[in-house]
């Protein structure tokens, strides 16, 4: 996929799934989402439980994202850091070493077991497996202004994992990684889909695919 990254982001523009394609891919979703969540279900009581007993304040996380054609769905996630720790609406980035981030969050967000939530949003149908990450709803408007292209991204649901996190690397910039969804989406199939998956719990555990700052790059080249 190295490719991809010296050509013109026009190149990659598309008109999203056909249907054939969109139930397949939520058949898939539902499958991995129901044995992910019976799977993990231990980890989960174990991480609920460790939050709660922390400081005593909410278990989950809960943030508007877009995901396909614009839509503004609650992601959810495990709470990994202190109460209120965006007061007033203000967007704060988190980074690998802030201060907000509780004991229990620094050992979630390492592992990425954080995330694990996503698994309820992908059952009811808010989120696939395998897409583009939603962006926060207040980011879309900035990121589609500077590069239209980005509107191609959400032609499809927003994912746990994707193109981007799979084949991006800790310095990849944020149009190239628009690059990498937008050729995943081009070339989707189910078994990329499974590939993907499979090759996902490796990747969630280096360090270098957290999330953090790596999530709110700007879409600009390098910035």
């Amino acid at each position: 996929n190295n490719h991809m990254f010296d050509t013109p982001l026009l190149l990659a523009k598309n008109e999203g799934l056909t249907f054939d394609q969109r139930l397949a891919k939520r058949v898939l979703d539902l499958v991995v989402s129901i044995i992910a969540l019976v799977i993990t279900s231990p980890v989960m009581l174990v991480i609920a439980i460790a939050i709660k007993a922390y400081d005593g304040g909410p278990v989950f996380f809960v943030q508007d994202r877009c995901t396909i054609n614009g839509k503004v769905f609650k992601i959810h996630k495990f709470r990994s850091m202190i109460e209120n720790a965006e007061k007033d609406g203000e967007v704060i980035p988190a980074t690998d070493d802030d201060a907000r981030i509780t004991p229990v969050g620094k050992i979630i967000r390492k592992t990425r077991l954080d995330e694990l939530p996503q698994f309820f949003d992908i059952l009811i149908g808010n989120m696939s497996v395998v897409g583009p990450r939603p962006e926060r709803v207040e980011h879309v408007e900035k990121y589609v202004e500077e590069v239209p292209e980005f509107t191609y991204r959400m032609k499809v649901k927003g994912g746990l994992t994707g193109y981007a996190q799979i084949y991006g690397k800790y310095n990849t910039s944020a149009y190239d990684k628009l690059k990498l969804d937008l050729t995943y989406i081009r070339n989707y199939s189910v078994l990329e889909d499974l590939k993907l998956i499979i090759m996902t719990p490796k990747i969630m555990l280096m360090k270098e695919s957290t999330e953090g700052v790596k999530e709110e790059q700007e879409p600009t080249n390098g910035k």
